[in-house]
C-alpha cells in the first residue's frame, strides 16, 4: 500500500509527495516482526521505547520509519509525528481498509462486570441468530475460533488485524482504561458503548478516580453517529456520564435501582433474580450466576440485546439459560456440603458483592481467600481488607502475583493488614495452593469457601505444597478429587 495513503492527514499535505511512489508490504511497531519492505512505527512505552529499535528496523529490511523523535542521517526514510500511538491507530485502520466499517461494534467498559457482561452478550446475540467475534480478557473469539488475549484491549494495529479476520456481523470487545490512555481503539467507532461501573481501581497508573473517569469516558466519544450509550446509573459516575451525554444529545439508556432508570431494578432475591420494570412493563430477570453484581450484568447484557431482538423473552430466557465465564464465580459443591467459588474479583467492589452472594444464599460461614498484587496500585488493599474482614467469618491472605516484589515484602505488608485492619482473625499463608488446601479443610456442610483474585489465571508464582497445579480451579478440583479418594 502507498506510504502517501496511509500518512493522509498526518503530515502536511504538501509532504505527502514525496511519499507517492513508496509502497509498504506491511506495518508494525515490534522490529522483532519486522519484514523487508514493512513500515516500523516507533512506539513510546511504559516500559521499553520503539526508538531504541529503529537500527535494527532498518537492518531487517524496514522501508520507512515513523517516529516521535527529530533523528538525521538514516538511510531509509523516517517521518517524524507528534503522537505515533494515534498514529499507529489511524495508519492500522487505512491499511486494513477499515475493516470495522461492515460490523456492529459494542464495546463494554467499567471497572467490574466486562467480561461477564461481554460473555452474556455474546451469548444473547448468538442464541438470536448473530455471528459474534468477542475481544475480551480471558480470550479472543473470531469467525469461531479461539485465540489467546495478551491484553484485554489489543493494540491498534492487532486489533484492526482481527477485525480484518472476522466475518462475524457483530464484535463485542471489552475496552480497558489503559487501552483507552494508550490509544488502543484509535479510529474505532462503536454502535453501542456500555459502562458498567466505576470503582477504585488502578489509580496507580491513573492518579485520581477524576483521571480514571474521564480515561473511562474517552470511548463515548467514539460512539457513531445515531450510537447508543448504555449505563448503570447506580453510581456517581455512571449518573456524570449519563447527564454529560444526553446534554450532547447522545441517545442514552440508562439502568439501575434509581427509579428514574429506563430498566429499573425494582426488587431482588437472594442476588439471583430481579423484578424489572421497563416503562409501564415489569418482567422478571434470572441470572444463572449468583450476586447482585450479576443483576446488573444480565440487565446490561438485555438492554443491549433488546436493540437487536424485540423478542424480550427469548433474550430473558438466554439469560437464564447462560453457563457462565471461565474464573467468574466459578462455583464447586464438596461431598460434606461445602460451597466453593473461585472468582476473579480483585477490587474491594467486587469482594461485597461476592461476600454478599454468598451470604444471601444461605451460607453458615464465610471463609475467603485472597492477597494483592505485587507492583499494582496499594491504594485500594486497606479497603478490600475491610470488605473482607466485615463480610468473612474467616479471611486467609496469600500471595498473588508478586510482579517482582519480594516475597518478604508482601508478607509484611499482609500480616501488617491482618492486624491493622482484620483485628488479627485472619491467617497468613504464603503458599497459595497451601492457602485453599487449609481453608478447605476448615470448612463443614453449609459453608461457603471464596477464593478470589486470579479466577481464569494460570499462577505466575511457584508454590511450594505439592499439588503440581497451575491455578485456582486446578487447585480446588484437584484438592476435591484426593479428598474423594481418601476421604
Amino acid at each position: 500500500m502507498k506510504v502517501s495513503e496511509l500518512l493522509q492527514g498526518l503530515i502536511k499535505k504538501e509532504n505527502l509527495t514525496m511519499y507517492e511512489y513508496l509502497d509498504v508490504s506491511g506495518i508494525t511497531d515490534s522490529s522483532l516482526e519486522v519484514k523487508r519492505g514493512d513500515m516500523f512505527i516507533a512506539i513510546k512505552g511504559n516500559t521499553s521505547d520503539g526508538h531504541f529499535f529503529i537500527d535494527d528496523a532498518v537492518a531487517k529490511g524496514a522501508s520507512i520509519i515513523i517516529g516521535e523523535e527529530q533523528l538525521d542521517n538514516l538511510p531509509i526514510p523516517y517521518v517524524q509525528i507528534s503522537n505515533t500511538r494515534k498514529a499507529l491507530g489511524i495508519i492500522s485502520k487505512r491499511f486494513f481498509k477499515e475493516p470495522a466499517k461492515n460490523k456492529i461494534l459494542i464495546g463494554i467498559t467499567g471497572t467490574n462486570g466486562k467480561t461477564t457482561t461481554s460473555y452474556l452478550v455474546k451469548h444473547i446475540l448468538e442464541n438470536n441468530g448473530y455471528s459474534c467475534s468477542l475481544i475480551g480478557t480471558i480470550k479472543n473469539i473470531i469467525n469461531g475460533r479461539t485465540v489467546p488475549s495478551v491484553n484485554t484491549t489489543p493494540s491498534s494495529l492487532l486489533l484492526n488485524k482481527i477485525l480484518s479476520e472476522s466475518d462475524d456481523q457483530v464484535v463485542v470487545m471489552e475496552v480497558s482504561s489503559h487501552g483507552l490512555a494508550q490509544d488502543r481503539v484509535e479510529g474505532i467507532e462503536f454502535d453501542f458503548c456500555l459502562f458498567t461501573n466505576l470503582t477504585h481501581e488502578h489509580l496507580d497508573y491513573h492518579g485520581t478516580m477524576e483521571q480514571y473517569f474521564e480515561t473511562k469516558a474517552l470511548l463515548f466519544e467514539k460512539l457513531k453517529p445515531g450510537g447508543t450509550a448504555i449505563i448503570n446509573v447506580d453510581n456517581f459516575y455512571g449518573e456524570k456520564l449519563r447527564d454529560r451525554l444526553k446534554a450532547q444529545g447522545k441517545r442514552v439508556i440508562t439502568i439501575g435501582a434509581d427509579q428514574t432508570a429506563d430498566l429499573v431494578i425494582a426488587k431482588e432475591s437472594f442476588g439471583q433474580y430481579a423484578l424489572i420494570i421497563e416503562s409501564n412493563i415489569s418482567f422478571e430477570l434470572q441470572s444463572s450466576i449468583p450476586g447482585l453484581h450479576n443483576i446488573y450484568n444480565g440487565l446490561m447484557a438485555y438492554a443491549v440485546a433488546f436493540q437487536f431482538c424485540s423478542n424480550r423473552n427469548d433474550i430473558l430466557s438466554s439469560i437464564k439459560h447462560f453457563s457462565g465465564v471461565p474464573g467468574r464465580f466459578k462455583t464447586f459443591h464438596t461431598q460434606e456440603g461445602v460451597t466453593v467459588v473461585v472468582d476473579y474479583a480483585h477490587t474491594a467492589d467486587a469482594f461485597f458483592y461476592c461476600l454478599t452472594a454468598a451470604k444471601k444464599r444461605g451460607a453458615k460461614r464465610v471463609t475467603h481467600v485472597f492477597g494483592f498484587r505485587g507492583g499494582r496500585d496499594e491504594s485500594k488493599r486497606a479497603e478490600m481488607m475491610s470488605v473482607s474482614a466485615e463480610l468473612s467469618d474467616l479471611f486467609v491472605l496469600t500471595l498473588d502475583d508478586l510482579n517482582g516484589v519480594s516475597e518478604d515484602k508482601m508478607l509484611h505488608t499482609l500480616h501488617h493488614l491482618n492486624h491493622s485492619i482484620g483485628n488479627g482473625k485472619g491467617l497468613v499463608i504464603s503458599d497459595r495452593t497451601a492457602a485453599i488446601r487449609i481453608a478447605l479443610e476448615n470448612s463443614r456442610r453449609g459453608d461457603w469457601l471464596l477464593i478470589t483474585g486470579k479466577g481464569h489465571e494460570d499462577y505466575e508464582e511457584i508454590h511450594n505444597f505439592a499439588l503440581g497445579t497451575s491455578s485456582d480451579i486446578e487447585s480446588v478440583q484437584t484438592l476435591l478429587k484426593l479428598h474423594e479418594s481418601y476421604g
